[in-house]
Formats: structure tokens, sequence, C-alpha cells
């Protein structure tokens, strides 16, 4: 199985989990393939972010998302169709999780492939 990260990028985001406040949040976008099939997943995890350094994140406030599972292999096409859906998964992931997360906030540039 290979896995591939297509996209991540860290958010100045809001979100109390396990009585812990979060203030941020990575994003995340992969593609797995085996055997002639294609999966894409969106997840989304809280962290602290107490200072400007402080990148730990967690694994507890943390949520995933398929948007594609089908026969077939990566393509641009269909990297380019999952990353238009990635901000409505991760809103929802984040909803889930009782947080949010502020898209128009980034704290690091778009790690991409």
């Amino acid at each position: 199985m290979a896995t591939i990260d297509i996209y991540k990028q860290y958010f100045s985001a809001e979100c109390t989990f396990n009585d812990v406040e979060r203030r941020g949040a990575s994003v995340w976008l992969t593609a797995d393939s085996c055997s002639g099939m294609i999966r894409y997943e969106v997840g989304v995890s809280f962290f602290p972010h107490r200072d400007e350094e402080d990148f730990a994140v967690s694994y507890d406030a943390c949520g995933l998302k398929e948007l594609l599972n089908t026969q077939g292999r990566r393509s641009k096409k269909r990297d380019e169709e999952c990353m238009a859906q990635l901000h409505a998964a991760a809103d929802e992931i984040a909803a889930s999780l009782g947080g949010k997360i502020h898209w128009d906030q980034p704290l690091r540039e778009a790690q991409c492939e």
C-alpha cells in the first residue's frame, strides 16, 4: 500500500476537547492506493498551540472523513476533485469535535505534494 500526503496545513482554530483548550488545527488530505484501489481521506486534529513554536499535535481531538474509495488509481483530476471538497469535509469533522477552523488564519504555509 502506498500512502501519499497530498496536502497538509496548520490553521488557527477554536476547540475545547477533554477539558483542554485547542487553538490550532492540522488539516490534511491523503491518498492510499493498493491493488487497483484508490482511497482519499481528509483529517483534522486540534492541538493546544500555546505559543508560536507549539505544533505538538495531540491525537485525542482528531477525526477523519473518507472522500473517495473506488477502483482505479490516483490522478491529478481526482486530487483536484478531493481538494475542492477539503474545506467542507474538514469543517464537518471540526463541528463533530465541537471546533472551528479559521481558514483565513494559516499558521504555516501549505505542504503539498
